[in-house]
């Protein structure tokens, strides 16, 4: 183990953790505003441009939103593959290639010719690429929390690393942005013949910047030691069945408490695109403008809320956005029928606090639950199944409720029982406020599973 004092270590290192934020957030920036550029790009260019014309125009988002759900199938095989690899080798060589692929995909989906031109090869190589999306996603999420929370001082765990999560708004933002300033000077025709196609091609910029700066970072300390200890031992103790074997309770508990975030998330910045635009008619432009805000509010407030479960424990944040996430749809969607857009931006704004409450404090809760040889693998595999179950099917169930009934209130008994799971999963978690990795893996080297809570007991010694 390193002989060098923990306090030592975290002031010798506060240079290096900033540039690994930087470096984290960078890369996560450029992979979401790819992944939710397509989201976007879904409800007002796919289903007009690359599918087949439908029967109205609900058919028509669901069929746009099954493509974007294959994304999220790919993600929890993206986060096995680059899970066990990001385990064995390390986080960054794993993050340098994720970061590529998701570029890469993003850039020939604005290369792809039209229904009208090529037929059913244009959904099917619209899909290919989403899948490869997904893929990458599925691998850079675990790398890049993981990334920071092993570089963080213990008693600020959860501040640090919610900035990774804080680029996931920052991103969104972007793709926002590009979308409603090419919808806002350009024609409707001229959007839908070449407009949409420039936000995708402008991410080969994003991802070449991310990619240099990710070149710059090393794995922190305390997975070294642990990839030292398995090279030497030539332990077979990682990977995805090793972790489902030795910590289901981990991978159980961190999908519930990903269950109502992840659908609320998908509710807030994706069918409030389609419930404001196609119900109420609200001007497209008027909508991304507003979604735009609103990431902005979300990006400022992670990191504050991070900093709140550093200091009154990560339990109960996670409890009070479970009950406050769930009532959301009750009174947002009454909320949106004003149409003014005023109270539409703060329901949305409030929308992504109640959000902000379960995912800030997700990377280092999650990092907590597992030792540092299977830590990539475990908060990867909790992560991104339930994506499959959450996100990808929330605003295709709630699109499918509203066409159907012609009312919100299905989706919002939906979001009430997902909050209720993720509460029960919130409840059963055990608080890990304060706890020390190195202390973690010890213990999981006997054998055991991390119970102990290691909380700071002066501020000085929190600041550490």
């Amino acid at each position: 183990m390193n002989s060098v004092p923990p306090t030592q270590e975290a002031a010798a290192d506060r240079p290096l953790l900033t540039r690994i934020v930087s470096a984290s957030m960078a890369g996560t920036v450029v992979e979401w505003y790819d992944f939710f550029l397509y989201a976007t790009a879904s409800t007002i260019v796919f289903n007009k441009i690359l599918l087949p014309k439908m029967g109205n125009e609900y058919d028509a988002i669901i069929a746009a939103f099954v493509t974007y759900a294959v994304g999220f199938i790919a993600r929890p095989l993206g986060g096995v593959i680059f899970g066990h690899i990001g385990d064995r080798f390390g986080r960054k060589q794993t993050l340098q290639v994720t970061i590529m692929l998701i570029g890469a995909a993003t850039v020939l989906m604005g290369c792809l010719p039209s229904y009208q031109q090529i037929g059913v090869w244009a959904p099917v190589l619209l899909v290919t690429l989403r899948f490869i999306q997904g893929l990458a996603l599925g691998g850079e999420w675990g790398g890049a929390v993981l990334l920071v929370a092993e570089h963080a001082p213990d008693g600020q765990r959860a501040f640090w690393a919610s900035w990774p999560q804080a680029a996931v708004p920052l991103g969104n933002v972007l793709a926002t942005l590009v979308l409603w300033i090419m919808t806002s000077v350009l024609a409707p025709s001229e959007f839908l013949s070449w407009g949409w196609r420039v936000a995708f091609w402008l991410s080969a910029v994003v991802v070449l910047v991310g990619y240099y700066i990710r070149t710059k970072i090393t794995d922190a300390p305390v997975f070294q030691e642990a990839k030292a200890e398995m090279d030497q031992e030539k332990s077979n103790g990682y990977g995805v069945l090793e972790v489902l074997k030795r910590y289901p309770r981990g991978v159980l508990v961190g999908m519930g408490l990903r269950f109502a975030e992840n659908i609320l998330y998908y509710l807030v910045v994706t069918f409030s695109i389609v419930y404001l635009g196609t119900a109420l008619k609200v001007n497209t432009a008027e909508i991304l403008g507003v979604i735009a805000i609103a990431h902005l509010c979300h990006f400022v407030v992670i990191p504050l809320i991070g900093r709140l479960a550093d200091r009154v424990g990560r339990r109960p944040v996670y409890l009070a956005g479970a009950v406050l996430g769930g009532t959301w749809g009750f009174w947002a969607f009454p909320a949106f029928g004003t149409r003014n857009t005023w109270v539409i931006l703060l329901t949305i704004i409030i929308g992504l606090l109640f959000h902000a409450l379960m995912y800030s404090g997700q990377p280092a809760i999650m990092a907590e639950m597992f030792p540092t040889r299977m830590r990539y693998s475990g908060v990867s595999i909790a992560y991104q199944v339930t994506s499959i179950v959450a996100g990808s099917l929330a605003p295709v169930l709630a699109t499918e409720w509203l066409k159907s009934t012609g009312s919100w209130w299905p989706t919002a008994v939906y979001l009430a029982f997902a909050g209720a799971v993720t509460f029960v999963a919130a409840v059963a978690l055990r608080e890990t406020r304060g706890i020390s990795l190195r202390a973690l893996d010890a213990t999981a080297s006997d054998g055991g599973q991390p119970a102990a809570v290691v909380v700071p007991q002066t501020r000085k010694e929190a600041r550490r």
